[in-house]
């Protein structure tokens, strides 16, 4: 079992503890949880492609759909080489307990191929996104399960997919894929959607601990779609981002970061070891970024960032995590003792899921939302998900991580009870 699984199970059990004081039926309880323990579904096997050589490639697809108990199931599908069974299956565990933080109404699922993309020429890319497309078509429907993009996949891959399903089920069906490009009935707003809701919940968090945005300190590691949204968005609210990283390298300024030039220079395609140097400037490894004195750390690239061999190194008043499971149980644990809070994933990076819903929503109405209307939406319904884990961590006197916990479990537990799966 993989720390991110391992970790996703723990949250599920540590947080049983503490809900089953609100059930009196025992029995009961404890039969919903074991069951919320294990996915609803396990969808593996291979898919294969002609290669560019005309050789046939063969690759490892999953679709793990965890819990449907508050409506379809919802998760994004990876093309990364180091997915795994258990990788998933902890994602799809996590999208349940995102969604129901948010309060939209959706289950957990997640997908992915292994595969190193890099090494697909384009349309080798696109074949394997229509056979993994045919590969789920059983599964997966507006109504049933509805896939989105993550690592390594985009609105282009979702365009794909979405044509081979249509192509196979003989109708027109938007709603069962979203992150889709605004022309094949994509949402405004959808492609930000993640990082700005992270600024949003920051932002909260920062005016609930009346805290002075222009002198608290970001370093954020990653600068993908996250990342990179994410910082143009906090710059834009005022916080100083004194560090920032991609795969290659860091970028460290005591004095704040230029983003709008950082930006500019990854929309070119540049990597950070090769960003030019200013005075005050400096390169810095992934590892330094996280280890810096700063308000607030971001994790915004994979999982795993902070575990029990780096942890004593993290000096940030908060971390804040828009990365899918970038601490450690041990990790967590460890930071709750120091103090240190830490604003959990399933709420701090829903921005995404939550405008995916909104994509949902217009496609089956038929009728499309302005941008301001898409974002005002999602900053009233994340900073109400802020809001009401706020008022259970003062109320139980505990971290942020298991009020989240607790507010989506008891969401999820509720809705199985009410459909009598017992």
């Amino acid at each position: 079992m993989n720390a991110m699984l391992n970790a996703a199970l723990n949250q599920i059990k540590e947080t049983s503890l503490l809900l089953s004081e609100d059930y009196s039926d025992k029995k009961t309880f404890k039969k919903v949880i074991e069951k919320i323990l294990v996915p609803q579904k396990i969808i593996k096997g291979k898919i294969s492609i002609t290669g560019k050589s005309g050789k046939k490639k063969t690759f490892k697809a999953y679709r793990i759909q965890h819990n449907d108990a508050r409506g379809p199931f919802k998760g994004g599908i990876r093309f990364h080489a180091n997915v795994s069974e258990d990788e998933v299956r902890a994602l799809s565990t996590l999208m349940s307990l995102k969604c129901a933080v948010a309060g939209i109404p959706y289950g957990g699922a997640k997908g992915g191929v292994v595969v190193d993309p890099s090494k697909l020429s384009k349309e080798e890319l696109k074949n394997l996104s229509v056979a993994y497309a045919k590969f789920v078509t059983p599964y997966i429907g507006p109504w049933r399960d509805v896939p989105a993009p993550d690592v390594n996949t985009d609105g282009q891959v979702m365009s794909f997919m979405l044509e081979a399903y249509e192509k196979k089920i003989g109708q027109m069906a938007p709603a069962t894929f979203t992150g889709k490009p605004v022309e094949l009935g994509g949402s405004l707003g959808r492609t930000e959607a993640t990082g700005r809701g992270g600024a949003y919940v920051l932002q909260s968090y920062v005016k609930l601990k009346k805290l002075n945005i222009k002198t608290s300190s970001v370093a954020i590691q990653g600068f993908g779609n996250v990342g990179y949204y994410f910082a143009k968005f906090v710059s834009k609210l005022g916080f100083k981002i004194v560090a920032i990283s991609d795969s290659s390298s860091g970028i460290y300024s005591s004095k704040g970061l230029n983003i709008q030039a950082l930006s500019e220079f990854k929309d070119k395609g540049g990597a950070f070891k090769d960003f030019p140097i200013e005075k005050g400037m400096k390169l810095i490894s992934n590892e330094e970024l996280l280890g810096l004195s700063v308000t607030v750390l971001v994790p915004a690239a994979l999982e795993n960032a902070i575990t029990k061999d780096n942890v004593e190194n993290v000096s940030a008043d908060v971390v804040f995590e828009m990365a899918n499971g970038p601490t450690t149980t041990e990790a967590d644990n460890y930071l709750y003792e120091k103090g240190v809070d830490v604003i959990p994933d399933i709420l701090s990076n829903s921005g995404g899921v939550t405008v995916s819903y909104f994509e949902w929503v217009q496609n089956l109405g038929g009728y499309y939302w302005t941008e301001e209307k898409v974002n005002d939406e999602l900053k009233k319904t994340i900073t109400k998900a802020f809001a009401d884990i706020d008022k259970i961590k003062k109320d139980k006197r505990i971290s942020y991580r298991r009020a989240a916990n607790y507010l989506s479990l008891k969401r999820i537990i509720d809705a199985m009870i009410l459909r009598g799966r017992v």
